[in-house]
């Protein structure tokens, strides 16, 4: 498909939605792509935000473009909290115990990282996040949590084949985040952004729609 077409997509659902198309960014899942795909597919048409699932991958590529902004995506363990510094947002926190972790760890060295609270919105036994039902102490107690900013929620909708059928998860993840006066949403990847786009995602988390024809 490529960016251009990816991008003209998002525009076209977000003017269905009745929305801006600029609240809405994409940001370009770079996991198992060589420095040379990432030019050549996502840097060379502009300045998109970079998503890494993995730490050590991550900071390969880091070391290649210290400048660009980049935001962790994937499932994070506790032990690695002490390598986020350098990610403009963290999508993946997943338990308090996690937001914890990274709070003490952000608090030791002085700064504020930006994070989302992940929720299992399909309930997928499977998947990382919180239940549904645990968001508002989750949010709650993040606030409490002076070393973080909680921007946002984030989702994996299941997989399926007709994008439609994961709407009501978006739909859902957007108003426990309208509960709770938050502003980003991200949800949305390369199967079913467009749907995630007309529900209300500031960032889709986009791969493979990027760079396979």
């Amino acid at each position: 498909m490529g960016l251009l077409e990816v991008l003209s997509r998002i525009e076209a659902a977000a003017k269905r939605a009745g929305r801006d198309p600029s609240d809405v960014r994409l940001v370009a899942v770079t996991k198992g792509r060589s420095l040379d795909e990432i030019h050549d597919k996502v840097l060379r048409y502009g300045d998109f935000p970079l998503g890494e699932n993995r730490v050590q991958e991550a900071r390969v590529k880091m070391a290649a473009w210290p400048e660009r902004e980049w935001h962790f995506i994937g499932p994070l363990q506790r032990n690695k909290v002490r390598y986020l510094r350098p990610f403009r947002l963290i999508h993946s926190v997943d338990s308090l115990k996690l937001a914890r972790a990274l709070a003490a760890r952000a608090a030791g060295e002085g700064y504020r990282p930006r994070i989302l609270l992940e929720v299992n919105v399909g309930r997928e036994p499977q998947k990382h996040g919180l239940d549904p039902s645990e968001v508002d102490e989750a949010v709650g107690a993040v606030r409490e949590m002076g070393s973080l900013e909680l921007s946002g929620l984030m989702t994996l909708a299941p997989l399926v084949e007709d994008p439609e059928q994961v709407r009501g998860i978006f739909r859902e993840l957007a108003l426990m985040a309208a509960k709770h006066g938050l502003q980003e949403l991200s949800m949305g990847m390369s199967g079913d952004y467009e749907v995630a786009v007309e529900e209300g995602a500031t960032l889709v988390r986009v791969g493979r729609a990027l760079f396979e024809e």
